[in-house]
């Protein structure tokens, strides 16, 4: 079937190919998503709005204010941030920005951190005053700081997505501004499962290569330092050697290894998908591996990669950037996705294989960024593997099942309303209990 498909790439002219606007609009998709972050996202978007304030104080912070959205602490509470020396939380996040952050760097803003910072800011972290507070009202993805000194302050807010700047004050004066709804270049509506199965095939390697090899690179590194070291739980490592390694339980095991160590502190960087680290774990190494395994070509993988970067996205997009739905449900069935296409799949079988992955495990809550995201993660590619094996003997959830309706792109939409506005009260529920943990 790829030879097939390789061949059609050939002699057919798929409409997204005469359609050079989608067409690259697909590929800035993929270049505007697929970027390097070091550590959990959240916290390292407090430490990148701390370091993006540092450069507007005159001389040194004495103290910090910091003001995030509900959502921020649920995602930050718990985590390890890196640079820290195995610290979590709030503090850890703005003080490691403050000590070693480098605001040109935006998600890799920690990329230069010295091994002896870990000693200030450990001093800090009894020493140095933060007041944080939580802002109900407003933005789901809302960070606030302020830092000042005798002779001035400066403050930074970042709002609905990790790296938007919206505002920027010097000694209380705004310098800067940017409306909170303002619109994308990037149209993430142009994503369907068609278009994306579509682009898949036809797009050109070198268009998408040096973002792609990247994921490739950098995600099976920290796949494989999960799986060879100790983190958290151990999840990946435990799974790996629980039966037979074959492609399918490697591909299971090294996303949820590289999960284990990104959750507990390891600075390796990850190639994010829709903001998230484990977002883009969950939907590259499962692709990766078995391709690997399975001995597939290169462009295979890029293929096939293409496939389950998009399909991820595009579930994601309805959904939003912080929500009670654990996010790497949406990436759990874009690797299945991208692995039904490395199997030569067509459009309609793929497109089961992602009904029956949402009937399934749309479910899983999100209580935050921690250890135990491996385990959902290895959950929710247990459940793509059975979506697919549900598809191959034809036995698929249809309409009325649930959640699902008549095609997947409603079915999708289904699950967008769930996440985005059903389970709103869910949401304040989950952080009200994290928070009786203080």
């Amino acid at each position: 079937m790829i030879t097939k498909i390789l061949l059609d790439c050939l002699l057919i002219n798929y409409h997204l190919s005469m359609n050079s606007e989608l067409y690259n609009q697909f590929v800035s998709i993929l270049k505007e998503e697929l970027v390097p972050a070091m550590g959990c996202t959240e916290p390292i978007s407090v430490a990148y709005a701390t370091a993006k304030a540092k450069t507007y104080l005159d001389g040194l912070a004495t103290s910090a204010t910091l003001i995030v959205s509900p959502n921020i602490v649920k995602n930050v509470k718990s985590v390890t941030v890196p640079h820290t020396g195995g610290l979590i939380g709030l503090k850890a996040a703005v003080l490691v920005g403050l000590v070693s952050g480098d605001a040109s760097l935006e998600l890799s803003v920690l990329s230069n951190a010295k091994k002896e910072d870990e000693d200030v800011i450990a001093q800090m972290m009894t020493s140095f005053p933060l007041k944080i507070e939580v802002c109900e009202e407003g933005n789901v993805f809302d960070i606030a700081i302020r830092l000042e000194n005798e002779c001035s302050s400066s403050y930074v807010r970042i709002a609905d997505d990790h790296t938007k700047i919206v505002s920027i004050k010097q000694n209380d004066v705004e310098i800067y501004s940017q409306e909170l709804e303002k619109k994308t270049v990037i149209d993430k509506s142009l994503l369907t499962i068609e278009n994306i199965i579509e682009f898949a095939n036809t797009v050109k390697i070198e268009d998408v290569s040096t973002a792609l090899d990247r994921q490739i690179k950098c995600n099976l590194a920290i796949a494989k330092e999960g799986i060879n070291n100790k983190y958290g739980a151990n999840i990946g490592k435990i799974y790996l050697h629980a039966g037979v390694e074959d492609a399918e339980r490697k591909a299971k095991a090294y996303a949820a290894a590289g999960s284990d160590a990104r959750m507990n502190g390891c600075e390796m960087p990850v190639i994010i998908n829709s903001g998230s680290g484990n977002q883009g774990l969950t939907c590259s190494v499962p692709v990766i591996v078995y391709a690997k395994e399975t001995n597939k070509k290169y462009e295979e993988m890029i293929r096939a990669l293409v496939v389950s970067n998009l399909v991820t996205i595009h579930l994601k997009s309805g959904i939003g950037t912080l929500s009670a739905y654990c996010g790497v449900v949406s990436a759990g069935a874009g690797a299945v996705a991208g692995i039904s296409y490395l199997k030569g799949k067509t459009y309609e079988q793929i497109a089961n294989v992602i009904i029956n992955c949402l009937a399934i495990d749309s479910g899983i809550i999100c209580d935050g960024a921690k250890a135990s995201c491996a385990a959902k993660i290895m959950a929710s590619l247990e459940t793509g593997f059975l979506g697919i094996r549900m598809q191959e003997s034809n036995n698929n959830f249809y309409t009325g099942c649930g959640i699902v309706k008549d095609n997947v792109e409603e079915t999708i939409q289904s699950v967008n309303r769930l996440a985005s506005k059903g389970m709103r009260d869910t949401d304040r529920e989950i952080i009200k209990i994290m928070l009786e943990n203080n």
